[in-house]
């Protein structure tokens, strides 16, 4: 058998490998933290998050109660704690119904007035029946309904 003669890498061009090898080392060192710092907020899928509301006592029956709670949102890199306020109305103690008190119209708040049993929004006069449906005014649409979960006696929404 016939021996291949083994090539042997010169001084110059093994310095130039090595230096290249470093260089692509460092590199991906700086890039992949950098991309990583500027996509990743975008990068992050969103859970669903339930927030608690309290008892289901404190909702009495065919009148919408109003419930505030907190629900921190991220925003890029902004971390912000919002008020999130919803009416809850429940005519039998077993099915509950959330909605916004945001009017759909502008985006003002919306008040239960209990001696019309409407909801009423002082910007545009516009006024929602018990259920959050438009009776008269501008808004658009009903009042955003919020999925509700109740659980041993605690009533939740998920917060979009």
């Amino acid at each position: 058998m016939e021996e291949k003669p083994r090539k042997i890498i010169g001084r110059r061009p093994f310095l130039g490998w090595i230096t290249a090898t470093i260089s692509s080392l460092i590199a991906a060192a700086y890039t992949i933290p950098a991309v990583r710092f500027i996509l990743g907020s975008s990068l992050e899928q969103e859970s669903e998050q339930w927030l608690t509301l309290g008892s289901t006592s404190k909702i009495p029956l065919g009148t919408p109660t109003l419930s505030k709670t907190n629900v921190e949102r991220r925003t890029g890199w902004v971390t912000s704690t919002e008020d999130v306020s919803v009416y809850i109305l429940t005519n039998n103690g077993r099915d509950y119904v959330a909605m916004s008190n945001i009017c759909t119209h502008l985006g003002c708040r919306v008040r239960w007035v209990a001696k019309r049993e409407q909801f009423f929004c002082p910007c545009h006069n516009g006024v929602f029946g018990k259920d959050g449906t438009v009776v008269s005014g501008p808004p658009p649409r009903p009042l955003d309904r919020y999925p509700v979960n109740v659980e041993a006696d605690q009533i939740s929404i998920l917060a979009t």
